[in-house]
């Protein structure tokens, strides 16, 4: 195998979501994963799930078409009602395990085992804490409609801050958040979760 096809063998594509793009980045920098090539779908999706996986095929497609043999799907299942799943096996390739970044950042066997009672909780990630009014606000019109607040929420009892990094800043943002919706906040440092073995395993 000559030089350029051993390097084009070595390459792993991550196409992941936009909101675990930090995340992605500070991971291959922490392992020194050089042959990890990031492409992400846009972040604002987590809002639109039915939009990923026609566009996760594209990419894979594209990335196929480059020589790249070595892909990972860096999603969950993310609200694509088994979608990314089945492309999963159509394509050969594999995703991060879990039903969504929450679960992963979280580690999966734990969040949903806390879940069963903590079912009245609304997530936030650094992601949707940095943007909060384009993720929450905005696409809820809560901005124009404030009393939307209480229709849409109402059945909430707290924010839990899923925290990625120990970021003072976020962490005030996320208590604005609590307080803008009325509910009450806590913090929880979770760094990576399963997102770091997953990427390693992918990589290895």
């Amino acid at each position: 195998m000559n030089d350029a096809a051993e390097k084009s063998s070595d390459r792993l594509r991550v196409i992941a979501c936009g909101a675990i793009a930090r995340e992605v980045l500070a991971i291959k920098e922490a392992n020194g994963l050089d042959h990890l090539e990031l492409e992400c779908l846009p972040a604002i999706w987590h809002v639109y799930p039915e939009k990923i996986a026609p566009a996760m095929r594209q990419k894979i497609a594209e990335a196929r078409a480059e020589g790249i043999e070595r892909i990972f799907i860096g999603y969950a299942e993310c609200g694509t009602q088994g979608q990314l799943d089945k492309i999963c096996e159509e394509e050969g390739v594999e995703r991060i395990a879990g039903p969504h970044c929450y679960a992963f950042f979280t580690g999966t066997e734990k969040f949903l085992r806390e879940c069963e009672e903590e079912f009245s909780a609304f997530y936030l990630t650094d992601l949707i804490t940095r943007q909060f009014e384009a993720f929450v606000i905005e696409p809820l019109k809560l901005d124009k409609h404030p009393e939307l607040r209480d229709m849409v929420f109402g059945n909430y009892t707290k924010i839990v801050y899923l925290a990625q990094t120990e970021d003072p800043a976020l962490q005030a943002k996320a208590k604005w958040a609590a307080d803008y919706l009325k509910l009450d906040y806590e913090f929880r440092y979770t760094g990576y979760g399963d997102l770091t073995p997953a990427l390693k395993h992918a990589a290895a």
